[in-house]
Parts: structure tokens; sequence; C-alpha cells
């Protein structure tokens, strides 16, 4: 076993942990949609972040042909899912007790940290970029990064409902031309 396929191990079982975490919400809010008030933008960003995992492990494969591993690269790398999970574990409540669900209540009283985790999960995407390959390139990669990262720092500290429910179909929009331009093939084929 090659040093890639080693220590994507891990980064696969966290990745996985996230679209569990995901997966098991979208579950429980079907075993309880009679007692969920609904709201679109959360459902939303349940969706994003399911392609966001996976477009994550998508870009990973890219790494197969680094032949220096350090350990502050690899936990660069590992950030990512790391911050992915959290994300995860913030975007749908527990569904656990028996009191109704509100998902719009549960977006804003956590949208400051859930917008922080993913300024931080971007700029961990320039970490990773800057240990492993010694600087961050000037590309369309790079400005759609910035993008987000602007965007998701004024979704942070704006708590306005039309700026988010905008935000999110916007990121949806924005999230679909990234992959379509940068992503469409594994990299490095």
């Amino acid at each position: 076993m090659d040093e890639f396929n080693y220590l994507s191990v891990l980064v696969s079982i966290i990745l996985g942990l996230g679209i569990t975490q995901l997966l098991t919400g979208i579950g429980r809010l079907l075993q309880n949609r009679d007692r969920v008030k609904l709201y679109w933008p959360t459902i939303a960003s349940v969706l994003i972040l399911l392609v966001v995992h996976v477009l994550v492990w998508w870009t990973l494969f890219e790494l197969r042909a680094e032949s220096e591993w350090t350990f502050p690269g690899f936990l660069a790398v590992l950030l990512l899912p790391i911050l992915l999970y959290l994300l995860s574990a913030l975007a749908l409540p527990d569904f656990g007790d028996a009191v109704a669900d509100d998902l719009r209540q549960h977006y804003y009283a956590n949208s400051r940290w859930f917008f922080s985790l993913w300024f931080l999960l971007v700029g961990a995407s320039f970490l990773r970029e800057l240990m492993l390959d010694g600087g961050i390139d000037r590309d369309l990669d790079t400005a759609m990064k910035v993008g987000f990262m602007a965007l998701f720092a004024t979704a942070a500290i704006t708590r306005r409902a039309r700026f988010h429910e905008v935000l999110v179909s916007v990121n949806f929009v924005l999230i679909a031309v990234y992959i379509g331009t940068l992503f469409t093939h594994l990299p490095g084929r």
C-alpha cells in the first residue's frame, strides 16, 4: 500500500462519518415529518453539504501523486473532512425529543457557527494547497474560493432571513458552476 492509499483511509472515514451524519438527519427528518416545521434553506444546505463531501473526496484524488508527505501536510488535508463533519453536525437538529422541531429556528440559532465553519473550510483548502504545493495558485479555483469566503463571512454576521434565503440559492448555483467548470473529471486525468 502506498502512502496516499494509507493516508486516504482516515480521510475517507471522516468524510463517511459526515455523510452518515447528514443521511441520518435526513432519515430522522422523514421519520418525524409530522412534527417538523420545514425551512427550505436548511434542506438546501444539507444537499449542498452532501455534494461538497463528495467533491472533497473527488478532488483529493489529485494527491495520489504526492510523494513527500509530512505530518503537518497531512493534518492540513485532514482538516477539510473534519470541518465538513462539524458542518454536518450543525446542519440539522437531533430530532430526539418530543418537542416539535423548527428547522428555521435551528438554522438561525446555528447560522453564525455554521457559516464560520464554511469560511474556515475554504480557508483550510488554501492551507492544504500552501502546505502541499508550497503556494496558492492565482487561478479560477482561487477566485471562486475567495468569493465563497466573502459570502460565508457575510452570512456569519448577517441574520436577515431574506439574505440567507438568497444566499442558499446563490450557493446552489455557484457550487454547480464551480463543479461544472473545474471538477467534471478526476483531477490529473
